[in-house]
C-alpha cells in the first residue's frame, strides 16, 4: 500500500531573520513584533472546529529545572501534568485530526533520568511510584472516550522529543503502527539530534524511542509551517535544539503550546506567588523563567518564550496572562508544598468533534 501523501504545507516567513541581530535584546524585540504580526494574520481566519486537552499522567520533575534559577526555597520536585491535545482542522484536502503530545507513558519509563530516580528509591521504589506517579489515562483510553479510532489520526506532533517513545504509534522493526494513517511532524534539527545525543542530553530521551520508525511516516520540517486553517507549527529553539510550538486558533484566540515554560507563572513571573519566582524576576528583570533541564540554548529559549507570548496575546479570561497552554503544566501536590502555580490552565475544550468514517490503513 502507498504511504500517506505529503500534506500541502505553507511556509511562514514572519520570523525569517528576526534572530539575526547581533544584540540579544534587539532579537527579543524583533521576535516580539513578528509574533504580533503572525497573531494578527491568523486571527483573521476561522477558529478550528475542535480543540481539546486531556490529562494523561503526572510525574515528579526537579524544581531547579522547572523554574531555572528562580525556584527559591521550593521542595526538590514539582508535579508535572502531561496532557494530550486533540485538534481537528481544515486542510486543503478536507478535515484533518492532529494529536499534540500523545505521550505513550506506559513505554517511556526507560528514560534514563526517570529510571535513575526510580532506582534511587531502592526498596521503596514501589511506594515512591504509588505516591508521586499519578496514572490518569493512556492516549488510547482518552481517544476512546471521545470516540476517535486510531485510524482517524492523520498527524501527531510533539513540541520536542524528550522522553517520547514513538515506535508503537508509528511502527517499526516489523511491528504494525497503532496509528496506521498518522505521520509525525517534527523539526529536522530535533529528529537529527535525537539520533546522536551527547551524554548530557541523552538522560532525557527514551532509549530507542525513534528506532525503526519508517521514514515515510516522518515529515521533517525546516521552516515555520502553516499546517492548515488555524494551525501553525513555529520553531522555538531553546529547550531543545529542534523545539517547536503548536499554535491553534480557538474561539478564545490563539492557544500556544510547548514545554519552554512549565506554567503561566513562568511567563509572567512578576505576578507569581510561588516562593522565589517573583523575587528572581524583580532582581534580574527577567521577563520569563526557563524550563531548563538540558540548557541546550538558553538565550534562544528566553527569546522563544517571549515569542510564544507575542503570538498568543492576552488570555481573554485574564488579560494579565498570555494565552498559553503548556504541554506539561505544573500542578499542586501535597507532597510538594508551595509549588502550586498561581494561575492554572487545566483541561480545555472547544467545538464539537467530527467523527469521520474510519479510513483504511494507508500503510
Amino acid at each position: 500500500m502507498r504511504p500517506p501523501a505529503d500534506p500541502p504545507l505553507i511556509r511562514i516567513t514572519d520570523f525569517d531573520g528576526a534572530r539575526d541581530a547581533a544584540r540579544p535584546l534587539d532579537r527579543v524585540e524583533n521576535v516580539r513584533a513578528a509574533g504580533v504580526a503572525l497573531r494578527t494574520r491568523m486571527l483573521r481566519g476561522r477558529p478550528v472546529p475542535y480543540y481539546r486537552s486531556m490529562e494523561l499522567v503526572r510525574v515528579p520533575y526537579p524544581a531547579k529545572f522547572g523554574y531555572l534559577n528562580g525556584f527559591g526555597t521550593l521542595p526538590p520536585f514539582i508535579h508535572l501534568c502531561n496532557r494530550l491535545f486533540v485538534v481537528q482542522f481544515h486542510g486543503s484536502d478536507g478535515l484533518k485530526t492532529l494529536l499534540v503530545s500523545p505521550s505513550d507513558w506506559e513505554f517511556q519509563r526507560a528514560t534514563p533520568f526517570f529510571k535513575r530516580l526510580d532506582e534511587s528509591m531502592g526498596a521503596f521504589s514501589k511506594l515512591g511510584e504509588a505516591l508521586v506517579f499519578r496514572k490518569v489515562a493512556t492516549v488510547l483510553e482518552r481517544l476512546a472516550e471521545i470516540g476517535l479510532a486510531p485510524e482517524n489520526i492523520d498527524y501527531i506532533t510533539y513540541d520536542h522529543l524528550h522522553t517520547q517513545n514513538l515506535t508503537r504509534w508509528l511502527g517499526g522493526h516489523g511491528k504494525p503502527a497503532v496509528f496506521p494513517n498518522a505521520r509525525l511532524l517534527v523539526m529536522r534539527e530535533e529528529w537529527m539530534s535525537a539520533q546522536a545525543l551527547i551524554p548530557w542530553h541523552n538522560q532525557w530521551y527514551c532509549p530507542g524511542g525513534i528506532d525503526g520508525v519508517p521514514m515515510e511516516r516522518v515529515i521533517l520540517l525546516d521552516h515555520d509551517t502553516l499546517l492548515g486553517e488555524g494551525v501553525a507549527l513555529v520553531r522555538t529553539k531553546g529547550h531543545t535544539e529542534g523545539n517547536h510550538s503548536i499554535v491553534v486558533h480557538t474561539p478564545d484566540g490563539l492557544k500556544v503550546t510547548s514545554e519552554n515554560g512549565v506554567s503561566l507563572d513562568a511567563y509572567v513571573p512578576q505576578l507569581s506567588r510561588i516562593p522565589g519566582v517573583a523575587d528572581y524576576a524583580r532582581a534580574t528583570g527577567a521577563e520569563v523563567i526557563l524550563n531548563g533541564n538540558t540548557l541546550e540554548y538558553g538565550v534562544d529559549q528566553y527569546i522563544s518564550m517571549v515569542q510564544e507570548k507575542a503570538i498568543a496575546g492576552p488570555d481573554p479570561r485574564d488579560e494579565r496572562l498570555p494565552n498559553l497552554a503548556p504541554s506539561s503544566e505544573s500542578a499542586g501536590y501535597w507532597l510538594f508544598p508551595r509549588t502550586a502555580p498561581s494561575f492554572t490552565v487545566g483541561d480545555l475544550c472547544y467545538g464539537s468533534l467530527a467523527r469521520r468514517e474510519t479510513p483504511r490503513a494507508a500503510a
